[in-house]
């Protein structure tokens, strides 16, 4: 671990008093000694006079901008932190000093194999923008037959900036496992794994190509859709580090003045944001997972009929089928206060632990949600009662979800957004109907008929293998056999009062065996085959006269 980067963080900690972001009464001894020459640095009594949550802030701004991405990741887990700290968190911004111009050129050149004259009609030197990981400068393409070339932008990636995430990566995940090691909360905080999380979010910036490719799949998602606008990739100048984007006209998402100066709808922007939202969580099964307001734009045509435009797609989420399925479904059934069926399902999802008690956890969802939905539809969060459902499950041992981290926090986004341009904004009035309307679509004869087109090629390969996957199923069923025998004749042997107790005895053993041959490898995808026989055996035994 690099010692001179570690001497700069506990110098930060201690100049900003984070120790006390942990009650004393909960720290060890040795940890309060540790902590005490923070006493004697010049700037502690000016900390002191600082909330928690501004200490926690500063520090990250001293450590510099890849911390200051960290934070903005923290303040979108208010499942994790106390409201107060992740209001204080929201003020970060990730902003820093442009590096110089000729560094920027000579990377664009490397990249793209030709020097920027040749590749540019007009290139600006001065950055449109500057952050932790890239910057982004102006530029136009040379056009064809008289006509000007497309504006755009150029994205690259500052040097060195890969070498600086990896070492700071290992810092954090180093003070992860001390916090959680040795501080009393420090699991119930899960620092492990929210470093894990920004791990995977900070690496997804660092490859152009990826978000380019996210970018186009958004695009043809949308494409002519008058809800989002996603700007075209020119594929050919564009590399892992170098990225060339359309250059979009829009207002930013959060300038209420200018939108309202162009009488822009607000009831129907804020409500549109929430119908993409869901469209691309369950139709699309593709969602922008960083829809943050600085990556949000207004189109300024048709102002009453208003589109969003997004840019920085970095980072994207999907879910499984059946995660897409049962978070539908719960989502219904917590908006119809029906927590035995919110229960149920997170146990049949495989959320919680099969063995979770299903009154127990009832009840604990219960007293979470009804205070909630006491009050009127239009003034509850929906990501916050998703959030306190959560927060809820892994009392009881909800295994993380890293998909459905990033769908809390987009949700989160959303609905911020959606509420800042529209204060009266209800999001179940949008997302039931299209809820219900997901669930009828899902079982309907159209989609069932697109799922057996889309499998049927696949269904169809492995036919002729059936015959012998079944006979390597019986096989395997033959050296059953003497155990089988011995069931058999202890079912004969028995009284007819205990003749059907012991029926399904042998049928719950078949069964069970019947299971473990379709899970056993090689047969899971390929032999149903393996359980319907032995399923039938147990059937023929238990009406045997």
């Amino acid at each position: 671990m690099p010692i001179a980067r570690t001497l700069t963080i506990a110098r930060v900690f201690l100049r900003y008093r984070l120790n006390e972001l942990v009650p004393a009464e909960h720290q060890p001894l040795w940890l309060r000694a540790l902590w005490a020459p923070a006493r004697l640095l010049p700037q502690s009594r000016k900390a002191r006079s600082m909330s928690r949550g501004e200490r926690l802030r500063s520090a990250l701004e001293a450590l510099g901008p890849i911390y200051v991405k960290f934070g903005q990741l923290l303040s979108t887990r208010p499942d994790l932190l106390p409201p107060d700290i992740v209001l204080e968190l929201n003020k970060l911004q990730d902003k820093v000093p442009p590096y110089p111009a000729d560094q920027c050129i000579a990377r664009i050149e490397a990249a793209l194999g030709a020097p920027v004259d040749e590749l540019f009609a007009e290139f600006d030197r001065e950055p449109l923008a500057s952050a932790s990981v890239a910057q982004v400068h102006a530029a136009r393409l040379f056009g064809t037959d008289g006509e000007p070339g497309a504006s755009v932008v150029v994205k690259v990636l500052r040097p060195g900036i890969d070498k600086v995430i990896a070492q700071d990566l290992h810092l954090l995940g180093y003070i992860a496992r001390w916090i959680e090691h040795y501080l009393p909360d420090g699991r119930r905080l899960r620092p492990v794994e929210v470093v894990e999380d920004y791990r995977h979010t900070i690496e997804g910036e660092l490859d152009l190509v990826r978000e380019a490719a996210n970018a186009s799949q958004l695009k043809r998602n949308f494409a002519n859709s008058p809800l989002l606008y996603i700007p075209e990739v020119y594929w050919d100048y564009t590399r892992e580090n170098v990225m060339v984007l359309e250059r979009i006209d829009g207002i930013p998402v959060t300038d209420l003045q200018q939108l309202r100066a162009q009488n822009t709808n607000m009831e129907l922007l804020a409500e549109r944001g929430v119908e993409i939202f869901f469209k691309q969580v369950f139709e699309h099964n593709f969602f922008h997972a960083d829809m943050h307001p600085g990556n949000i734009f207004v189109s300024r045509q048709q102002p009453q009929r208003p589109q969003y435009i997004a840019i920085d797609t970095a980072i994207v989420g999907s879910l499984t089928r059946e995660d897409q399925y049962y978070l539908a479904r719960n989502l219904l059934a917590m908006f119809r206060r029906d927590y035995r069926m919110v229960a149920e399902l997170h146990v049949q999802s495989g959320w919680v632990r099969a063995d979770t008690p299903i009154n127990a956890f009832e009840a604990a969802i219960r007293a979470v949600c009804e205070p909630i939905f006491e009050k009127p539809l239009g003034e509850i969060s929906f990501a916050r009662v998703l959030i306190s459902l959560f927060q809820t499950a892994r009392r009881f041992d909800m295994a993380v979800q890293p998909q459905l981290v990033l769908l809390q926090k987009t949700l989160l986004n959303i609905e911020g957004l959606g509420r800042q341009l529209y204060p009266q904004l209800d999001l179940w009035k949008t997302a039931h109907p299209f809820l219900e309307r997901w669930m009828r679509e899902r079982i309907h004869p159209r989609t069932i008929v697109g799922e057996i087109k889309r499998y049927g090629p696949e269904w169809l390969e492995k036919f002729p293998q059936l015959p012998q996957m079944a006979f390597a199923a019986l096989e395997q069923g033959r050296e059953l056999a003497p155990q089988l025998h011995r069931l058999g004749d202890e079912l004969a042997s028995s009284k007819r009062r205990g003749r059907a107790r012991y029926a399904r005895l042998v049928s719950g053993v078949l069964l069970a065996v019947g299971a473990a041959l379709v899970a056993s490898p090689g047969l899971l995808a390929q032999v149903p085959a393996a359980s319907w026989a032995l399923g039938a055996t147990a059937l023929a035994l238990l009406l045997w006269p």
